[in-house]
């Protein structure tokens, strides 16, 4: 079915067009580069996978509850909205929320495709450009998978949220090399990490556990990939170059802590736009949800040297100021780690299944 008929709000034009500004640069110097980012780069390419293949698509999904959320994670819950849904309604929403979580992801993972590709045109080094090319190939994996997973499983999507179209806009349109490393590696990536580490660790349905596990152990190289060029990078600019991008990302980071609410939800329940934002606002899991969701940005921003006063200041303004001081290395050994624990404990009960009917088909043999 096209993607059109299942989106529950009018998504506008199919097309959405960002106009291109920048260099495309070319280097004729074809030594080994950096090592750290030539081991990423090895890395890379041995990690690549197969979404048709190393995900179990065969495992069933309930499209009313595909995330097995708890009642009192729904903003809706207490309230007297709640009081006067029906089981199926409460279904239903459900299904609409988490339609709406994985349709961010999916637009998001097809503007870090785009970003990457982006990066490989504009970088000024060879070593970047050839890591650049393994993400864009993971990218374009994520967004299938998550665009399977919604057709297939879930069989609705919702368009992309203003706030982040407008990051992306704002990513794609700036001429400054460095700008699409910022906003996706960064932000946009640095965001989804934490949502999607949320969901993996709460959620006890089997096939979303794994996509996202499986996704987040890419996402783990390409946040060190944003690291890694943007440290070098930035310790050659001015302080005025620096405050600049600053502001771009004290803006972004707005940008996506309004990106949360969901309200496209509430609103298809019968809810005005004003009420929906309030009752969103006052979910003590939102809350929560915020604090963590910054926990992979923070010290990522810390650590590629943009921390003036002006950014410190919107962090405690946003209450998330302590993240600066997470172990960003430890949770990224983790998000591989969990991964490659799900693939052996898969393969594990896979190859007990296959000893089991090999040993009740040698039985039956003998029993002929």
């Amino acid at each position: 079915m096209p993607s059109h008929e299942l989106y529950a709000n009018d998504p506008g034009s199919p097309l959405w067009q960002v106009p291109a500004s920048g260099a495309a640069r070319f280097n004729w110097e074809y030594d080994d580069g950096r090592d750290r980012l030539l081991a990423l780069y090895q890395k890379g390419k041995d990690k690549q996978w197969d979404g048709q293949k190393r995900i179990d698509w065969d495992l069933e999904v309930d499209p009313y509850d595909p995330l097995g959320t708890p009642d009192d994670v729904l903003a809706l819950h207490d309230t007297p909205y709640w009081a006067k849904m029906t089981d199926r309604d409460k279904g239903e929403l459900r299904r609409h929320y988490a339609s709406w979580q994985f349709s961010q992801f999916l637009h998001g993972e097809q503007g870090a495709m785009v970003c990457a590709a982006r990066i490989v045109e504009a970088v000024p080094d060879l070593d970047a450009k050839f890591y650049s090319a393994t993400q864009t190939m993971d990218e374009a994996r994520h967004a299938e998978i998550y665009g399977r997973f919604l057709h297939e499983k879930i069989g609705m999507l919702y368009p992309i949220n203003d706030n982040l179209q407008s990051l992306l806009g704002d990513t794609l349109r700036d001429s400054r090399w460095d700008m699409p490393y910022l906003g996706m590696q960064v932000l946009i990536e640095g965001l989804a990490l934490a949502a999607f580490g949320m969901i993996r660790d709460t959620t006890d349905k089997p096939l979303p556990k794994q996509i996202l596990a499986y996704v987040m152990q890419d996402e783990a190289r390409h946040v060190a990939f944003g690291r890694m060029a943007l440290r070098d990078y930035y310790k050659q600019l001015t302080d005025a170059e620096l405050r600049e991008r600053e502001e771009f990302v004290i803006e972004g980071c707005y940008l996506m802590r309004d990106r949360l609410r969901g309200e496209e939800v509430l609103e298809n329940f019968g809810i005005a736009r004003d009420e929906a934002e309030e009752l969103s606002e006052r979910s003590p899991f939102l809350q929560l949800f915020r604090q963590l969701l910054f926990s992979r940005i923070v010290p990522c921003v810390r650590d590629i040297g943009l921390w003036g006063e002006r950014l410190q200041q919107a962090y405690v303004d946003m209450g998330v100021f302590e993240m600066g001081n997470s172990n960003l290395e430890l949770l990224m050994a983790q998000d591989e780690e969990l991964a490659e624990r799900l693939d052996a404990e898969r393969f594990a009960a896979e190859e007990k299944a296959r000893v089991a009917e090999v040993g009740e088909a040698i039985e039956a043999g003998a029993e002929d």
